[in-house]
């Protein structure tokens, strides 16, 4: 596919799970993609992964809960490529501390890098992109921005906030050009929920409030975020798409079979 040919796009947190899915995506559609993590040396084996010879993929090293990182992120990729079509705020971090036992700390390191980054991060893409006329944000939501899960406390207002930001950003910049949507996957196979192979209890607990009765690929994610990035989606902007299985509208649990469905790990 070549729906993004030529164009700009950047992916933070796309050392691994659902941002190096998209960051794959958007190539294979023809963009030229920067991989920003704070992981650097996940990063370099990612950028090997997708692009060995090193023509359409450059790793920038970026932390999101610095505003600095992020401006140098966006200054760098103007720099090289003039330009920027695509910006996807992907990257997040969690921690699981119960709501009545969390520390400060813990809770401005989440909110920090998922809410403070993507806010960040959509501000100065969109600084950019309304210079040029064009240009797509796409946020990465979740799930649990609309469902309470109580000891993922400062994800899940996080993941809330996000969706109020693009909502705000989206009304902002309609005039200009520039459109800003969100994705909101509910359970997806990544390497954080690879460990579910190993706890069938967890593994049960989630299906049992997924009607499809599977957990979702990094690459469906990537698929939608590769949509809301091109023409086909001209229209849109402000919304959140859910990619869940059909979690957010289950009022009960559902069976789940004796033989669990394999992970699909190799």
């Amino acid at each position: 596919m070549t729906q993004h040919k030529d164009k700009i796009a950047i992916v933070t947190g796309a050392a691994q799970g659902i941002g190096l899915a998209c960051a794959k995506r958007l190539f294979d559609d023809g963009a030229m993609v920067v991989l920003s993590d704070v992981n650097s040396d996940k990063l370099g084996k990612a950028v090997a992964k997708l692009d060995a010879a090193g023509e359409r993929v450059v790793a920038t090293t970026c932390d999101v809960g610095k505003r600095s990182d992020i401006v140098e992120l966006i200054a760098a990729t103007r720099n090289r490529f003039g330009r920027l079509d695509i910006m996807v705020n992907n990257a997040a971090v969690s921690c699981s501390t119960a709501a009545l036992e969390l520390s400060e700390k813990e809770f401005d390191d989440v909110l920090n890098v998922n809410l403070k980054g993507t806010f960040w991060g959509t501000q100065e893409a969109a600084r950019l992109m309304v210079e040029q006329g064009a240009g797509s944000i796409v946020n990465m939501s979740s799930a649990q921005a609309e469902l309470a899960i109580s000891d993922r406390v400062p994800y899940g207002i996080s993941k809330a906030g996000i969706n109020q930001l693009t909502r705000i950003f989206a009304i902002a910049l309609a005039t200009t050009g520039v459109r800003v949507n969100a994705v909101g996957p509910g359970t997806i196979l990544t390497p954080v929920t690879a460990g579910l192979s190993t706890n069938e209890e967890a593994y049960r607990r989630i299906l049992s409030r997924t009607p499809m009765g599977r957990l979702g690929q990094a690459s469906e994610i990537a698929s939608i975020v590769s949509f809301l990035a091109g023409d086909d989606a001209s229209y849109i902007t402000g919304q959140t798409v859910y990619a869940d299985g059909g979690r957010a509208y289950l009022n009960y649990t559902v069976p789940v079979p004796d033989d669990l469905p394999d992970l699909g790990l190799e």
